[in-house]
């Protein structure tokens, strides 16, 4: 079960990989000031009722879950839900980041979590939560994140496993554990935060004592559903944001911190991975826009030629992480003319997106990953046009597994571990993860595709003296 953003996925797998059902609930999304994004965590249990009623006749073995990272759920003392959820877009803690980085150091910070201070992590949504909110944050006994949150209603355990946990802002991602040392110094009581378990970890039981799974955040789960297990391919995920995964053998953090540096879902390895955004969000909302359906703009988008005749759109329409941790960038097109129509906008959204997953993937070289191609996830990942496009930017062959739900399929394999179905997740994913078909960069594109990313680097620096504020 995948606890995502705009909805509960789940999928109910055979030990052979074959999907025997699969169920989805959406719910909506509160966005009651600019750059807040909130849920109600009972929304996210409904579904997840409703998803499980549906797979009930199955002689269900074992439940692994993942979901959106990095928000924060309070509860009290009496487990009650003390506000809504602040999720892992919402942009509202810029001041809450400088102090923490002030209070720790930055380097200090990076070298004990791997990791520098971004609004979207756990950390600072708690620092504005005492700040702006004192009599919510009086009432807290509890953090959880989302996932974490449907498993203490499934099972009545309070857990998260080690994946999640290191995009808290509050882990020692080398050490696999809490860290006494951000945990002291941002005042965070340490009895407040859950166990941490190595992902295929038995965390609690349903009623019906089917055991659940520590599971995963849901990049991690993403990864192992497409079978980035060890280093090797990278895992491509074309979701609302867009992302490049590397398994790391060994616990290798960027001095910069420009890409994450997390625990995988595989116990002893680590995970590097950058993340923009607004990726398949980026061509949902240029839908809404216009009125179209995405796969409708996408066929448009299919009568330009590369670079859209000079059209370059920087996808940064909810802030940005990787490469610039800014969440005051701005989206943009530039190069408009009286020729570009509707395709071109599209056809500029894909390749803007592609060129953003592109700076993630220089980045993980810089750590030593050197991957010979990619397994493509998410919405985004079912459009040839895009994922031919995304292919030609990156240089890689991308490869489709058979089961889509990249994040909710790893999440079983990981209940399948939990269950001893598996005895290990290498052996869930060599039993289950086969590949459909693969996506060659298209020769003819190449050179276009490094001309348009070399443009659009300039982007961001040109268009940063204008943001709000700026």
């Amino acid at each position: 079960m995948d606890v995502g953003t705009t909805g509960v996925k789940l999928v109910a797998v055979a030990p052979d990989g074959r999907v025997l059902a699969r169920s989805e609930h959406g719910y909506p999304l509160s966005m009651p000031r600019p750059g807040w994004a909130e849920q109600d965590p009972a929304d996210w249990w409904a579904a997840a009722e409703q998803a499980l009623e549906e797979v009930g006749g199955l002689n269900l073995l074992g439940v692994g879950l993942s979901g959106q990272m990095h928000g924060l759920v309070v509860l009290d003392a009496n487990g009650a839900v003390v506000r809504p959820a602040i999720l892992w877009n919402d942009q509202r803690t810029e001041a809450e980041c400088v102090e923490i980085e002030e209070r720790i150091g930055l380097e200090r910070l990076i070298r004990l979590t791997g990791n520098r201070a971004l609004t979207g992590f756990t950390a600072p949504k708690l620092l504005w939560l005492r700040a702006h909110e004192p009599e919510a944050y009086d009432r807290v006994a509890h953090v959880l994140l989302p996932k974490d949150y449907v498993r203490l209603r499934l099972t009545g355990e309070h857990a998260i496993d080690v994946a999640d946990a290191s995009g808290t802002l509050l882990f020692d991602v080398a050490a696999r554990a809490w860290s006494r040392e951000v945990v002291e110094a941002l005042e965070v009581p340490s009895d407040w935060l859950p166990p941490a378990l190595e992902s295929p970890e038995v965390s609690g039981r349903t009623a019906d004592g089917v055991p659940v799974a520590a599971g995963a955040g849901d990049q991690a789960a993403a990864a192992l559903g497409v079978g980035v297990d060890r280093p090797g391919p990278v895992s491509v995920v074309l979701g609302t944001s867009g992302v490049v995964f590397a398994a790391l053998p060994d616990y290798a953090a960027d001095p910069r911190a420009r890409v994450h540096v997390f625990c995988h879902a595989v116990p002893g390895t680590w995970e590097a991975m950058g993340v923009m955004l607004s990726a398949a969000g980026s061509l949902q909302w240029v839908a809404d826009v216009l009125g179209a359906e995405p796969a409708v703009l996408a066929g448009e988008a299919s009568g330009w030629e590369p670079g859209a005749e000079g059209l370059l759109f920087a996808p940064y329409l909810a802030g940005e992480r990787t490469p610039h941790a800014d969440p005051n960038a701005r989206g943009a097109f530039v190069g408009l003319s009286l020729r570009h129509d509707r395709g071109a906008l599209a056809r500029a959204v894909l390749e803007g997106v592609a060129f953003g997953l592109r700076d993630s993937l220089e980045l993980l070289r810089e750590l030593g990953v050197a991957p010979a191609l990619a397994r493509a996830s998410g919405g985004g990942a079912r459009s040839e046009l895009w994922l031919e496009i995304v292919a030609s930017v990156l240089g890689l062959p991308i490869e489709r597994t058979e089961v889509e739900e990249g994040s909710a399929f790893g999440a079983a394999l990981l209940g399948g571990v939990a269950a001893g179905v598996f005895p290990s997740t290498t052996a869930a994913v060599e039993a289950c993860v086969r590949v459909r078909d693969t996506v060659e960069p298209n020769p003819a594109w190449v050179a276009a595709y490094e001309d348009g990313y070399a443009r659009y680097r300039e982007l961001y620096p040109t268009l940063k003296p204008l943001e709000p504020g700026g």
